[in-house]
């Protein structure tokens, strides 16, 4: 088979390499039919995750169809199209008893794509498939489904839940990617009073805009003037940091009033200041997290009953060999206007 192959720093390739096999009773071989892209994968190639090792598989968000399962695998069965989540969990171990299955310690975690082969190829080996999959009802689309393997649970748990968001308040979202729109959609679920973006792209604000952020600030514009005139000089409730640098971080912790949330989602590369000087009398909450993906599921009902539309974050699409044209199109958004990119399998491949 064909996979996207880590080659250390800076450098991948779509090349072949032997088919995965199942090596445990609880895997589940799945055929690729879509897989995206997403912002870590970019952080690994640029040597941000040294865990990950040269010859690797990249790649953690996938929809596909089983092929093959192990002797211990009893909810899934070939032929049943599944969403392979981001999130490995073994389902025994203290972490998983309690659905912080991003702390397994059985084996899971973030490993696909991580610590072992991942899903930007044409088969993936996915171990503890009874927990580590979810059944695709009938009505619900490949592409929908595939929003839902990181970027949606991931903004919903890290983002909105652990910044607690409630009716009324104040959320000011710091970056507008895919997670930060995201994180703009399923904040809407908890009916805050106001919703403003911060982004130098122009195009990402109007892709705010479209999901329900009511203020844009983009580049030339004063963040925290802006948010102290919104709020009557008070700060917003919570913040949600979605890129993932220091100056990034460290604008949430002065968006937010005394009392207030910050929650960090994005993935940092560099140190970044926490400025304990300033923030020790302001009673802030700083909370970071890796997605447990215990939401998945309710999030999927609510994808099947037509009360989400994620499929609104996909800007490109491709066919699985063209992975390389995909990179380059993700990893320039300010020339593209990438959001996500989806790479899909021609039904006879």
């Amino acid at each position: 088979m064909k996979a996207l192959i880590y080659h250390g720093a800076g450098r991948r390739a779509w090349e072949e390499t032997p088919d995965p096999q199942l090596t445990e009773p609880t895997d589940a071989i799945v055929r690729v039919d879509a897989v995206t892209i997403c912002g870590t994968d970019l952080h690994i190639l640029k040597g941000d995750v040294p865990a990950v090792e040269p010859g690797r598989t990249l790649g953690h968000e996938a929809v596909g169809t089983v092929t093959a399962t192990g002797s211990a695998v009893t909810t899934v069965r070939p032929g049943e199209r599944v969403l392979v989540s981001c999130i490995t969990a073994c389902g025994r171990c203290r972490y998983c008893r309690t659905g912080t299955y991003g702390q397994c310690l059985g084996g899971g975690g973030w490993i696909l794509g991580h610590r072992i082969d991942g899903t930007q190829a044409e088969y993936v080996r996915v171990p503890f498939a009874d927990t580590s999959t979810h059944r695709l009802p009938d009505g619900v689309t490949s592409e929908a489904a595939l929003m839902l393997a990181d970027i949606l649970p991931t903004s919903y748990e890290v983002g909105v839940l652990n910044g607690r968001v409630r009716p009324g308040d104040t959320v000011v979202v710091v970056g507008a990617g895919p997670i930060g729109l995201a994180a703009i959609m399923t904040a809407q679920l908890f009916t805050p009073s106001h919703i403003i973006a911060v982004d130098p792209a122009a195009s990402r604000l109007e892709a705010a805009k479209g999901l329900g952020a009511d203020l844009l600030i983009g580049a030339g514009d004063d963040p925290a003037s802006a948010v102290a005139e919104l709020t009557g000089g008070l700060g917003a409730d919570v913040a949600i940091e979605a890129v993932g640098i220091p100056e990034t971080f460290e604008l949430c912790t002065r968006l937010v009033r005394p009392g207030g949330h910050v929650a960090n989602v994005g993935v940092h590369g560099a140190p970044a200041t926490l400025h304990l000087e300033d923030l020790w009398i302001r009673n802030l909450t700083i909370t970071t997290g890796l997605v447990d993906t215990h939401s998945t599921p309710a999030l999927l009902d609510m994808i099947a009953a037509g009360r989400l539309d994620p499929t609104t974050f996909i800007t490109h699409r491709y066919d699985l060999h063209d992975m390389d044209t995909a990179y380059q199109t993700f990893s320039d958004p300010a020339a593209t206007g990438a959001l996500k990119v989806v790479l899909s399998r021609h039904a006879d491949d």
